[in-house]
């Protein structure tokens, strides 16, 4: 009993720890411009500027002109909530 208990328990935190990772996406076309803090990629008619630390991992030459892949997610860095709620909308009134 006690380890269906464990087993139970292991399984849903390894489900809930799926889905608090935030959701990957992906970006491939030419590398535009490369800074240390940023790389500007283009995605048929848009430039897609994507920030990059010491901790994003680089495999290969990264350098204006090559082609690559850009795995990333979204992320709040902040969030501002304004005073009062959205007001319901009127019905009208036919008579």
């Amino acid at each position: 009993m006690k380890l269906v208990a464990a087993l139970t328990g292991i399984t849903l935190l390894a489900a809930s720890t799926v889905y608090a990772a935030p959701k990957t996406y992906q970006v491939t076309g030419p590398v535009l411009e490369v800074k240390d803090d940023m790389i500007v990629v283009q995605k048929g008619s848009e430039k897609w500027q994507i920030a990059k630390d010491k901790d994003t991992k680089v495999t290969g030459d990264v350098k204006v002109g090559s082609k690559v892949t850009i795995m990333y997610s979204m992320k709040a860095a902040s969030i501002e909530a304004k005073d009062g709620a959205a007001k319901p909308e009127k019905k009208d009134k036919k008579k």
